[in-house]
């Protein structure tokens, strides 16, 4: 008679067959006591048998439990043989990813998800594409890249995205600039500002528009002071005090402090969003690899996610 069992019972069992006391075995799985009495009711009714002896002073196997014990140990050895072999073909895959991504990549998280993703498949080779202003999908819109970091608004083509964080966006002035000592600055006051906005030189009008602050404005277009291809550009025109000013990720002041240069956060503004991409119609295994490994490590450094999200990052 096949019975449906999973193997999270069955772990349950073997701990509390071991430890003979709830409390222990309970400890042991890191569960609630309660829960462990629960799953091994269930287990017993499953089975069909009663496979413990319970009394106010002890817990004892029966005889159904002695023989069940023996074959669930069995079963948890095959199982666990089964993974580690599935794994071990997983991790000897070969091939070459490429990565596209522009300056910044996805922060503070981008080492520890690289780190990661060569960890679980070693023999899988990460080739790394930077690219500037001239194609903000970092290549997946012209199928250079297999998967991207990159930060939404975009047009097409038609892109999946799965976010790793968030970010303020900030106001980028001069040293000598009036606002240069404010701690931050709201939206109003940046449209109010006299002074002309440096616009990346790029051909996605989405992007663009993002931080030109399109949807925030409902008279005159924004006025262009000068185009850019590259984060650095833009800085090197602001540290040199031409009248102009710009809107960046908070992030800048961390990866390309630059002489010169103040960032004041936009306090009622948008959030800048990071994310990993990829076509759907070039998915493959690896890149639903990398997902999956972004995703991960994304979860599990919630330090560092928190610490970038709420600003705490430090320049250094």
């Amino acid at each position: 008679m096949a019975v449906d069992l999973n193997t999270r019972q069955l772990r349950y069992f073997v701990a509390l067959a071991e430890e003979l006391h709830f409390t222990k075995a309970a400890a042991r799985l890191f569960i609630a006591q309660q829960s462990l009495s629960t799953q091994i009711r269930q287990l017993e009714d499953r089975v069909g048998a009663q496979l413990l002896r319970r009394t106010t002073r002890r817990v004892e196997l029966t005889s159904a439990g002695e023989a069940f014990l023996a074959e669930a140990r069995t079963a948890l050895a095959a199982f666990d043989r089964a993974v580690n072999a599935a794994e071990s073909v997983q991790r000897s895959e070969t091939g070459t990813l490429s990565l596209g991504f522009m300056v910044s990549a996805a922060l503070e998280l981008t080492a520890p998800i690289l780190s990661e993703f060569s960890r679980r498949y070693p023999q899988v080779n990460i080739d790394l594409h930077e690219y500037d202003y001239s194609d903000p999908t970092v290549g997946l819109a012209t199928d250079a890249v297999d998967i991207g970091f990159v930060r939404p608004p975009l047009e097409g083509p038609e892109l999946r995205y799965e976010e790793l964080l968030s970010e303020p966006r900030v106001l980028c002035v001069s040293a000598a600039h009036p606002l240069a000592e404010r701690d931050s600055i709201s939206v109003a006051e940046v449209l109010a500002l006299e002074e002309s906005m440096i616009a990346p030189r790029c051909p996605d009008a989405a992007w663009t528009d993002f931080w030109m602050l399109a949807e925030y404005r409902s008279g005159p277009p924004t006025d262009v002071a000068f185009q850019t291809g590259t984060l650095l550009e833009e800085l090197e025109m602001i540290a040199l005090g031409r009248p102009c000013v710009m809107v960046t990720a908070l992030a800048v002041e961390r990866y390309a402090p630059w002489s010169g240069v103040r960032f004041i956060p936009i306090t009622d503004l948008s959030r800048s969003v990071v994310t990993v991409a990829w076509r759907p119609d070039r998915e493959t295994d690896l890149v639903r690899a990398f997902v999956e490994t972004a995703l991960d490590v994304r979860d599990r450094e919630t330090e560092i996610v928190r610490m970038i999200e709420s600003r705490e990052m430090t320049v250094g």
